[in-house]
């Protein structure tokens, strides 16, 4: 069975001789296949207008950037709440980092939630109950109540760290996705730091509780948008695994030369996904009209859906490069959260006595570094897998992406250094500004990367391979919460982050593993793979 030996994350994305006949992308990028292979129903979400995808996107973006802002609207003033409430830095702290460990456990509900009753839906529950945990926040005055409401609120608003992802891949190929996961990656990061720079100076004109008010106030305004554009990208299509007899079907059709056939036959265990006809048989082609859009679930399935939903991710957990992928982002996030949980510490005190509003506004400067970074794993990114596809007579390996990790070499150790050292020694506050922005880049390139990396090598477990990312990711996130306080303070600026910097070189070096051994690890993961696919499309799970 051809199916037996494809080995995910091995594509051929680029039709160098144009003899296979199958669908392409359009204009300059004829060469290009359609990765996945959409069908001919308009409403099939690869189908979609520029502008109905647009649309997808920005309604996907106003949630996390509202959810964001809720989430992390506390960093850049958490000496005034402090000072107010009586709650230590070292409990405010620690409420957030519990609050990231229900942000990616709390995936293992709402994923598979969302993979049987729609996503649209979960997306405007998610927005719901935000409102009513961040509304809540200024009446806590006790350590027991503000962890409470943190776990709460970070399952509550858990779809920002997985549907995300998912939701693009639903909506757009292989070869646009690293620009829209950078999309994503930028609007869940300018997110969280635009929080702080608002935080701040709400919190001087206003007080902090007004801070959470104005929160409740986004996310309304976001749940009213997402109900009148948000529309669902569930469909259902064929696996990967499927579309081999179809791709078959299109090498016979075509006639190639004898040189072409010979390269074609050399080629070993190619996940060829694009098709010249639609694999199923769709009885409706007219396009949805805009109430049918509105509709708030999508089809009926059967509750079993969800529960094999649940349990999936843990299994998922033991695929190395499942693992890796976590593990990575995880590391990414830890300094992410490394620099929140100090930047009030070390601004709002001497010598650098920075107003809440003040620390704020240095968060303008990450954001500067998430957009860069974004660029550099997005555009960037896409614009090297085809060069390095085109350079491997078509042939796209998913570790080609990982060699942008290179520019994370460099750029993580300095930039901890910068921040930790820099503050120990009290430079001037333009170096921590700048070290902020640096940390912005590597952030941004470092999550795009892992999510990228595991979506790349197991698209048909995309929607549950992301839950197992996340919650690896967010353990070890909520850990660095709990710890970097006592961490930071036992062990001086300078110390604690000469070791975090040669932690974040060692963990960046790792990718250089992959690069010499993931396509092993993918071939001999392929057998679980494709059981793993056939179990759920034995039970019409996934989309």
């Amino acid at each position: 069975m051809a199916a037996q030996t494809v080995v995910p994350g091995t594509v051929h994305l680029v039709d160098l001789q144009q003899t296979l006949s199958v669908k392409h992308a359009k204009g300059g990028l004829a060469d290009v296949v359609l990765v996945p292979a959409p069908s001919n129903d308009p409403d099939d979400p690869l189908n979609w207008s520029r502008g109905r995808k647009l649309l997808s996107t920005i309604s996907m973006c106003v949630f996390i950037t509202t959810t964001g802002l809720a989430a992390s609207c506390v960093y850049s003033i958490i000496v005034p709440i402090s000072r107010d409430t009586g709650l230590s830095i070292n409990d405010l702290n620690a409420g957030t980092g519990y609050q990231y460990l229900a942000f990616g456990w709390g995936c293992l509900l709402w994923q598979p939630a969302a993979q049987t009753f729609g996503k649209r839906p979960i997306y405007l529950i998610s927005l719901l109950m935000s409102i009513a945990i961040t509304v809540s926040v200024p009446y806590v005055r006790t350590p027991g109540s503000w962890m409470a409401l943190k776990i709460l609120q970070g399952f509550v608003g858990a779809p920002i760290e997985s549907l995300g992802e998912i939701s693009i891949s639903d909506v757009y190929f292989s070869h646009q996705r690293g620009t829209y996961m950078s999309i994503y990656a930028l609007t869940l990061y300018t997110a969280g730091f635009l929080a702080s720079v608002f935080a701040g100076f709400i919190n001087d004109g206003m007080g902090w509780e007004w801070v959470q008010y104005w929160c409740t106030i986004w996310l309304g305004m976001g749940f009213v948008f997402c109900f009148f554009f948000m529309e669902e990208t569930n469909y259902n299509r064929c696996s990967i695994l499927n579309d081999e007899a179809q791709i078959a079907s299109a090498r016979s059709q075509s006639t190639p030369d004898e040189e072409t056939q010979t390269q074609n036959d050399k080629s070993p265990n190619l996940q060829e996904t694009a098709h010249a006809e639609q694999l199923e048989n769709h009885t409706q082609l007219k396009r949805k009209s805009y109430l049918a859009k509105l509709k708030m679930f999508d089809k009926r399935r059967p509750l079993k859906h969800f529960w094999f939903g649940v349990l999936r991710p843990i299994k998922l957990m033991t695929f190395p490069i499942i693992a890796y992928c976590g593990f990575n982002y995880g590391a990414s996030l830890i300094w992410y959260n490394i620099l929140n949980a100090t930047a009030s510490l070390i601004l709002s005190g001497s010598p650098y006595n920075f107003a809440p509003s003040m620390v704020g506004l240095t968060y303008l400067s990450p954001i500067v570094g998430t957009f860069l970074g974004s660029f550099i794993s997005g555009k960037l990114g896409d614009m090297l897998v085809l060069r390095l596809a085109r350079r491997n007579k078509g042939i796209w390996e998913a570790e080609q992406r990982l060699w942008l990790y290179l520019i994370l070499v460099a750029v993580v150790p300095w930039s901890l250094i910068q921040w930790g050292v820099g503050a120990a020694n009290g430079i001037h506050w333009f170096g921590l500004v700048f070290a902020m922005a640096v940390t912005g880049v590597s952030v941004s390139v470092g999550a795009q990367l892992a999510i990228s990396y595991c979506i790349d090598t197991y698209k048909d477990l995309g929607a549950d391979a992301v839950v197992s990312v996340m919650c690896i990711r967010n353990t070890m996130s909520f850990a660095i919460g709990y710890g970097v306080t006592p961490w930071v303070v036992n062990m001086g600026y300078q110390n604690a982050f000469l070791v975090a910097a040669f932690a974040g070189l060692a963990q960046v070096l790792t990718f250089l593993i992959f690069i010499k051994s993931g396509a092993q690890m993918r071939a001999a993961s392929a057998e679980r793979y494709r059981k793993e696919v056939e179990a759920a499309e034995k039970l019409g799970y996934g989309h």
